[in-house]
């Protein structure tokens, strides 16, 4: 057999859905810095440990061998924490059993949130720069994506560009506020936009709130699905992960109107049965933390964020300071390179600071837009500060 007719053989045991997406570039940039000497400011992952209430609750759960399946929508306790939690904050009332579900993480929840939608050939209307579980969820679900360019450096929504986009198949399109990768928070506004639009062409709405408690500055994160008509297609996702710093137990949830919850339920069921048992006892005491330890834990980000801001402008990088999130963008252009791949794959080989190119985020339009990278401050005040001793050597070799 010649190498040609095995490599044809060999893709036609893939199906076209899986031929069609590719695993996302924060793998390719972790296998570029392993075994280096790098600062890891690409992905968004904290180096720093999770609350040990919510650590002796999961340890305490395992020694109790409380270890078999848990209900495969998620323990009532926790479902009832979590609806309790958004209607002290939001003064929202979600019915814990029928519209709240418990997933693996917001990323397997977003995958129920499609499966649960989107037929084949139907349209999902996604923001580039996107995050990138998104166009890889709508492809396995035999939908299309279609791109909106937030065009930086706001990287705002406008309307006009949502009309150009939509058509008789669009079914849905997501948001992600606040934003990976651009920090930023959609203002009322924006939101207003999108209400109008979903209402207008009978469209559902997810909306990808993970980073909903890391907020800085006083900016209000506003939400969709308070507007009126929103409440009834709305798919909110979010999760325990990156609040209590606990990113590889892999807890997130969904809350939905109760038809399209069914539909998540069902999904969720068939992906991954289950939620861990122990994991998920433990985020019963993270629902019942005081609103003191989100305020403490957004002003401890909000310091380790002005504290890499300051050294990146230092540096000569042009950066939006965020207003939520994990995550600054830095305008790289000014250094000479003539995409951002090469700039980071530089970084890591040669400075010692791993950050993630943007054009990873975009599908459609990567060409159109400066040389950015991401940069991750959830980390130790250490850290920030020896990658910024390290990037200065960038500064130096560049004049």
């Amino acid at each position: 057999m010649t190498k040609f007719n095995q490599s044809v053989q060999e893709q036609s045991m893939l199906s076209q859905r899986i031929q069609n997406i590719d695993f996302p570039v924060f793998g390719r940039i972790a296998a570029l810095a392993r075994n280096k000497d790098v600062i890891r400011l690409d992905a968004g992952e904290p180096d720093f440990p999770a609350p040990a209430l919510i650590k002796d609750a999961a340890v305490a759960a395992i020694a109790a061998d409380y270890n078999q399946y848990a209900p495969v929508p998620g323990l009532e306790e926790l479902r009832r924490g979590i609806a309790a939690k958004i209607q002290e904050r939001e003064g929202m009332v979600f019915e814990p059993l029928s519209q709240i579900t418990v997933c693996c993480g917001a990323t397997e929840g977003l995958a129920a949130a499609f499966l649960a939608i989107v037929n084949p050939g139907d349209e999902v209307i996604l923001l580039e720069p996107a995050y990138t579980v998104y166009t890889p969820d709508v492809l396995l679900c035999g939908g299309s994506p279609v791109y909106v360019k937030l065009s930086p450096p706001e990287f705002r929504i406008e309307r006009h560009k949502l009309e150009a986009a939509v058509s008789p198949r669009t079914k849905a399109i997501i948001i992600n506020s606040p934003h990976n990768p651009t920090g930023r928070i959609y203002s009322q506004e924006e939101l207003s936009v999108i209400a109008e639009f979903c209402l207008r062409h009978n469209l559902i709405a997810i909306t990808d709130e993970v980073y909903e408690e890391l907020t800085y500055d006083g900016v209000k994160m506003e939400r969709l699905w308070k507007i009126p008509g929103m409440e009834e297609r709305t798919i909110i996702v979010s999760g325990f992960s990156k609040t209590f710093s606990v990113t590889g137990w892999r807890l997130g949830y969904v809350v939905a109107p109760v038809l399209l919850s069914r539909g998540v339920q069902l999904a969720h069921n068939y992906l991954t049965v289950g939620t861990a048992a122990p994991l998920q006892r433990a985020a019963v005491t993270a629902s019942q933390m005081p609103a003191d330890y989100y305020r403490t834990l957004a002003a401890l980000l909000q310091q380790r964020r002005d504290i890499l801001l300051d050294g990146l402008r230092k540096v000569g990088f042009e950066c939006r300071c965020p207003q939520g999130g994990y995550f600054i963008l830095a305008d790289c252009s000014r250094f000479g390179w003539q995409d951002d791949w090469s700039l980071a794959q530089y970084l890591i080989e040669e400075i010692g600071v791993a950050a993630i190119p943007l054009s990873g985020f975009y599908k459609k339009y990567p060409a159109d837009n400066p040389v950015f990278l991401r940069f991750a401050f959830c980390k130790r005040e250490e850290t920030i500060r020896t990658a910024v001793e390290r990037l200065q050597r960038l500064k130096l070799k560049v004049k």
